[in-house]
């Protein structure tokens, strides 16, 4: 039999199963959906262990009346797995990447880094960018038109929430769809900024180097106008700015923990998304005064192909957790899956795509970031964890720190939290929104943020923490320094993160 992710299930007794590494694979998609219009939620983790005890009995060999289907029934081994599963306390567990699968049909779309484009390649992908450039800016398919959704004035984007990362694979898409429809550019595609990587040379030159704004993008904002974007020409810091703001926001932590868990979690608690989102947040901060704006943000040429690379790394996780079909994906994600899957919760502001017709996609890249399976399961850390579990941690296992409880509404524009020890700055994160987020409907429905900080006990213990929030944009009128009390009066958690042991 196979899982939703192609991944084979060895029929053999599992000593110590969890859900990530052997549960959620017991279930096909067709199992999923015929026991949804029965009550039951075989796609989730909370629904498997609300319902474990009647799974159980149902698919308990050898007359088991679930699933109905020969093909579908459960060998004695698995039904034994799954009742020591029962009797150790629902483990959770951790993702075990996947074996290496064969390379199947070759994608529809494949998109590669863009220093290895060659010269006709590349000349091509200027052709497309120019192209969109020159149309009239009221044209829907113009340059000016598309990067006008994600910021002034449609404000269709959607950030720190759930659906972020589904948004922003369509925005991609679409946009991408508009670069091959200039002639002679069918095949194009998006090559993406490994922002590991210094800014490449040959997106420092014209189309890719700025943007001269042909209107205002901020005359038409509704319910109000937004004044002060025209003139307008884009903006960023030098190359090896961009490189150190990377290191100090950091953007290259923030990627990292992101690919090593086991959930996509949920948005200000855990998971994939919560540090793929501060990862986002910071390379739009380092990369100059344009990226940093939400408002005009995707006007700055490079934005596409720092959104590529996040595409990318999102791939990636999906690829090493066994994400890549929905039913794969959704094991990941936790009790709520409305966002998901339930209209109109499911919406993409924009687009006629939903969140879940996201998460299988033909598009590939030349280079995922994967990890083999000798390498190890990846982490599901927590700061609390169910007392029906047992748990551990260890002498090297990280603090989270939190900030929490920022009151994002009343701060005006992208800002950054700075965690101090001692009074000495030991990190920094960027928050990416407009310049009136009380303008924002995402913002406005998402107003109280936290910012996480994953440190070593070495860097905090016998030390005094301290926090500041700075607002780059207002330093020339009433300097950066933006009062605590007026942010909502944060909190400073921190907590020793646990494991299933």
């Amino acid at each position: 039999m196979t899982t939703t992710e192609n991944r084979r299930i060895v029929d053999r007794v599992v000593e110590a199963p969890t859900y990530m590494a052997d549960i959620r694979f017991f279930f096909r998609p067709e199992d999923v959906e015929h026991m949804a219009v029965k009550g039951y939620e075989l796609g989730t983790y909370e629904g498997v262990k609300r319902d474990a005890t009647r799974i159980l009995a149902a698919t308990a060999p050898p007359e088991a009346p679930m699933p109905p289907d020969p093909a579908g029934k459960w060998s004695p081994e698995r039904s034994q797995t799954f009742k020591k599963w029962i009797l150790n306390g629902f483990p959770l567990g951790t993702a075990t990447p996947p074996e290496p699968s064969p390379n199947g049909a070759p994608p529809a779309r494949l998109r590669r880094n863009v220093t290895t484009l060659s010269d006709a390649e590349f000349d091509l992908l200027k052709t497309a960018f120019d192209g969109l450039m020159a149309r009239d800016p009221e044209a829907p398919d113009s340059y000016f038109a598309l990067a006008g959704q994600h910021g002034l004035p449609k404000r269709w984007c959607m950030h720190h929430e759930n659906r972020y990362n589904p948004w922003h694979r369509q925005y991609l898409r679409d946009f991408e769809d508009a670069l091959r429809s200039v002639p002679g550019c069918a095949e194009v595609t998006i090559p993406y900024w490994d922002i590991s990587t210094d800014l490449p040379d040959r997106l420092q030159h014209p189309p890719f180097d700025k943007y001269v704004l042909p209107a205002d993008p901020g005359a038409t904002a509704t319910p109000n106008p937004v004044p002060g974007f025209f003139p307008y020409t884009t903006e960023r810091f030098p190359v090896a700015e961009i490189a150190q703001n990377v290191r100090e926001f950091g953007v290259l932590d923030d990627i990292a923990t992101s690919l090593t868990q086991s959930l996509w979690g949920a948005f200000n608690v855990n998971g994939y998304q919560d540090f793929s989102i501060q990862a986002h947040d910071g390379g739009h901060g380092s990369i100059g005064p344009t990226m940093g704006d939400q408002d005009v943000a995707s006007f700055d040429p490079v934005f596409w192909f720092f959104h590529c690379n996040l595409d990318r790394l999102w791939l990636s996780w999906q690829t090493r957790v066994s994400a890549t079909t929905l039913n794969g994906f959704r094991t990941t994600v936790g009790p709520d899956t409305d966002w998901l899957t339930t209209p109109p919760l499911n919406e993409l502001i924009g687009f006629s795509v939903t969140a879940d017709q996201t998460i299988e996609t033909d598009v590939s890249y030349d280079q995922l970031e994967l990890v083999s399976p000798v390498e190890g399961a990846l982490e599901n850390l927590s700061g609390s964890i169910e007392a029906v579990r047992s748990f551990a941690f260890r002498s090297a296992s990280p603090v989270s720190v939190r900030v929490k409880g920022i009151d994002r509404l009343n701060i005006p524009g992208s800002f950054i939290v700075s965690l101090l020890a001692d009074g000495e700055l030991v990190a920094k994160r960027y928050f990416f929104q407009p310049d009136a987020p009380r303008g924002c409907a995402t913002c406005v429905q998402n107003g109280i943020v936290n910012i996480d900080f994953r440190m070593t006990q070495e860097q905090l213990l016998d030390r005094t923490l301290s926090v500041r929030i700075d607002v780059p944009k207002q330093a020339e009128e009433f300097g950066t320094g933006f009062p605590l009390a007026q942010a909502g009066n944060p909190t400073i958690n921190a907590r020793l993160l646990v494991e299933d042991a």
